[in-house]
């Protein structure tokens, strides 16, 4: 776990609670749900694939594989983007953390993508603070 501190703002997007919960509710199965066992953009099996209508992806895979030199795969991967921002991949041993990360994360994308499509979204600041945002999620959820 990365114990790098978070900037007083960042911290206080990522625990103030937000209207972002009810855009949780809101993401749906990537594609109608065709991409559930096909290969991911890690090479792995994909077991969940969502997407959030304001531009926001995130996937979950298992037993990727870097090409076939690696000799074993490594059990599990996210991979997340919101689209035009960042794209972020994390990787884990267990499954029950995998899957646990997977709902975290949706839910802080999800405040990301509601502060991004605030009124003041062409604001500097409002700019300033969606990118502060991303960084404390990169943070808090490290590869």
């Amino acid at each position: 776990m990365n114990s790098a501190p978070l900037n007083d703002k960042s911290a206080r997007f990522l625990t103030h609670p937000s209207p972002a919960r009810n855009h949780c509710r809101v993401w749906r199965s990537f594609e109608n749900g065709e991409t559930v066992g096909t290969r991911g953009s890690e090479d792995g099996l994909i077991l969940q694939d969502e997407e959030h209508p304001l531009g926001a992806r995130i996937t979950l895979e298992s037993e990727i594989r870097f090409g076939t030199a690696d000799p074993a795969p490594i059990p599990f991967a996210i991979t997340c983007s919101i689209y035009g921002l960042f794209f972020h991949t994390r990787f884990f041993a267990r499954e029950a953390d995998a899957r646990g990360a997977f709902t975290e994360m949706k839910l802080e994308l999800a405040r990301i993508l509601a502060l991004a499509a605030s009124e003041t979204a062409s604001d500097e600041e409002t700019r300033h603070r969606v990118f502060d945002a991303v960084s404390a999620f990169v943070q808090r959820f490290p590869t």
